[in-house]
């Protein structure tokens, strides 16, 4: 996924709605990507996006997800790999080995609701144009006729309405290299933008998705990538602007991002390192456990987060006014791997013991106490103002100096259970 970090235009279409607090308040969602891409599940993890010049990124794309893609650059690594480990099939092939025979949504979500997160979102159609619902005008390039043989998107809906998790969907808008066959992208000249369908065939066959979507599945989030046809953002019959109708009388309190291009969105969003330009106001950062969100058999311990890691980078998001999109890849059968099981499970269990500093939590301005990195140490407030959260990642026993409204406090840090960084709340009037 890129972010094309376009300028907000005025209210599209009569647009202009607060944001709810809902999801100001949620904090943590859990992304999913789960597609064909899962069987190679195969990328090199050279790093974070907003880390790497755009053209070696492509040709060394991170992301397994991308995998369609990478493999056509003639001289990639993935497109040596897959001349080598599958005799240079066409991708295609992969959606009928994918059989998603130990997928079980409810064990899934289990583990989403176990860390605290407010919502839940599994891609529904990457770039690659497989949809995991039975989607009109597929001709069959469906998990419902193909591979799991499954309504994925109807049992992840279903697994998160029994666990009281609100339930989005990720559709991209902007690239379907199935439909398009437009050439691969490889990050010279913002290929990008060139690579991408914008004619009225695929605005309507796109339209058609998110229509359906919204009606079969009530998300309450609508989560775009990359852009919207150009032919289907004028206000029409079947335009983003009806999409965005039909959206919001089905959940009043919805909410959508901003990558449907120069249309309307409800929160900004960043990724990884790029994008915090959209880092203001209502945003969401989202990343993956390791540098790619499809399932990557490459990535261990050594490029993905630990537990620790993972709440540091989380508590550092919702300290600057943010939400966290953390993603998880399932594996071709349908698994949580082990690595990124021990991650959400140590982050849960850190939110369940320290909650009260996080969720519903606003910022604190760095005027009333800064961050600071010795030792690592980040503020939030409750939502009513009258106590400050200093989160300290430091040993128990450390005795650190806190200064809050410009008063000063020593605490000695507590022993604790959980691992992770002390919670210690000083008010706001000390």
């Amino acid at each position: 996924m890129f972010k094309t970090d376009p300028v907000r235009p005025p209210a599209y279409a009569g647009f202009e709605k607060p944001t709810p607090a809902w999801f100001e308040d949620a904090k943590l969602g859990i992304f999913v990507h789960w597609g064909p891409y899962s069987v190679p599940a195969w990328a090199e993890p050279i790093g974070a996006l907003g880390t790497i010049d755009p053209e070696y990124w492509n040709i060394h794309n991170p992301y397994a997800e991308w995998y369609y893609n990478t493999v056509r650059i003639e001289g990639s690594p993935a497109h040596q790999h897959q001349q080598e480990a599958f005799g240079g099939a066409d991708y295609d092939e992969f959606i009928d080995l994918w059989k998603a025979e130990n997928f079980d949504a409810d064990a899934v979500m289990a583990l989403v609701k176990q860390t605290g997160a407010g919502y839940f979102v599994p891609t529904t159609k990457h770039h690659d144009g497989v949809t995991l619902w039975d989607a009109p005008g597929t001709d069959g390039r469906n998990t419902v006729a193909r591979g799991p043989k499954r309504d994925l998107v109807g049992e992840f809906h279903d697994a998160a309405e029994r666990a009281g998790v609100r339930f989005g969907v990720y559709y991209s808008g902007g690239l379907d290299w199935h439909f398009s066959d437009l050439p691969p992208i490889t990050g010279k000249d913002d290929d990008i933008m060139v690579s991408r369908p914008v004619g009225k065939d695929y605005a309507d066959y796109a339209f058609d998705h998110v229509a359906d979507l919204i009606e079969k599945y009530d998300p309450e989030v609508l989560w775009g990538d990359i852009e919207w046809p150009d032919a289907g953002k004028p206000d029409g019959p079947k335009s983003m602007a009806e999409l965005f109708r039909r959206f919001y009388a089905s959940r009043p309190e919805g909410v959508a991002n901003d990558r449907w291009g120069e249309t309307h969105w409800d929160y900004g969003t960043s990724e990884y390192e790029l994008g915090a330009s959209s880092e203001h106001g209502t945003w969401e950062n989202n990343r993956g456990v390791g540098f790619s969100f499809g399932h990557n058999r490459l990535e261990d311990e050594s490029n993905s987060l630990d537990g620790p890691g993972a709440i540091r980078y989380f508590v550092d998001v919702v300290s600057r006014g943010g939400n966290l999109l953390l993603n998880i890849g399932l594996t071709a059968s349908g698994e949580v791997t082990p690595l990124q099981r021990r991650v959400l499970t140590e982050l849960g269990a850190w939110n369940s013991a320290h909650g009260d500093a996080i969720f519903g939590s606003r910022a604190l301005p760095e005027s009333v106490a800064a961050p600071s990195e010795s030792p690592w140490t980040r503020w939030t407030a409750s939502a009513d103002g009258t106590t400050a959260y200093a989160i300290v990642d430091a040993p128990a026993g450390t005795v650190v100096t806190l200064e809050v409204n410009g008063a000063t406090r020593e605490v000695t840090l507590p022993e604790r259970d959980e691992v992770g960084p002390a919670v210690v709340a000083p008010p706001l009037s000390a």
